[in-house]
């Protein structure tokens, strides 16, 4: 039996993935944390097969949560979940330790694929995100600048992008006001970008975010 955490500030999500798991006789949920923190006490505290973990949770970042979990359990296999589509993040998330990379919208069919798969100590990802990976591994020069951003900084780009103010961000992140201002001088002097018209100009070119339409 596949002993899985699940790792999601969303109650709704939580209950929909158990539901999917349910339907499996070789799976089970053995416990659940509403944010980073409480995912990195319970995989400390107790042993887990499969850890499915949502990368935008309130407080701790997603990778850096990531990064903590490989430092102690470098062989736990962690499937990571995320409204961002995979090419937005899925680069991203296995270079910094993930078995595998599902969007939301993708589980109901791929969830139950994913789990045995990174189980077995296989990698889950797309074969459209299995060729972006490969890229990025082999290009070592002429990254674009939001790659060089952190994950947070990234966050902060892609809301600010799609119309939410400093006030708005730091409420869904659980974060200061000046906190956001921090990440959004900090990703602005990483990118040379002057103010948030060329910041919602880049991320509409390079397809971080949908275009608004009429």
């Amino acid at each position: 039996m596949i002993k899985i955490l699940i790792a999601d500030d969303h109650p709704v999500v939580r209950e929909g993935l158990k539901q999917i798991i349910s339907k499996a006789s070789d799976m089970e949920v053995g416990g659940e944390a509403l944010n980073g923190q409480e995912a990195l006490d319970k995989i400390r505290s107790e042993v887990w097969d499969v850890v499915v973990l949502d990368i935008n949770m309130p407080g701790r970042d997603g990778i850096e949560v990531l990064k903590e979990i490989r430092k102690d359990h470098p062989k736990l296999p962690i499937l990571i979940l995320s409204i961002y589509p995979e090419e937005q993040m899925g680069v991203r998330v296995l270079k910094a330790g993930a078995s595998g990379f599902l969007g939301k919208e993708s589980a109901p069919k791929e969830l139950l694929n994913a789990i045995r798969k990174i189980h077995t100590g296989s990698k889950f990802v797309s074969p459209t995100l299995a060729e972006k990976l490969a890229i990025a591994v082999e290009t070592n020069s002429d990254i674009e600048p939001h790659k060089r951003l952190s994950n947070r900084e990234y966050q902060v780009l892609c809301l600010i992008a799609t119309g939410k103010t400093i006030i708005e961000i730091a409420d869904q992140l659980s974060l200061s006001d000046k906190t956001i201002r921090t990440y959004r001088d900090r990703l602005m002097e990483k990118m040379v970008l002057k103010n948030d018209v060329e910041l919602t100009h880049y991320a509409i070119k390079h397809k971080l975010i949908e275009p608004l339409r009429d």
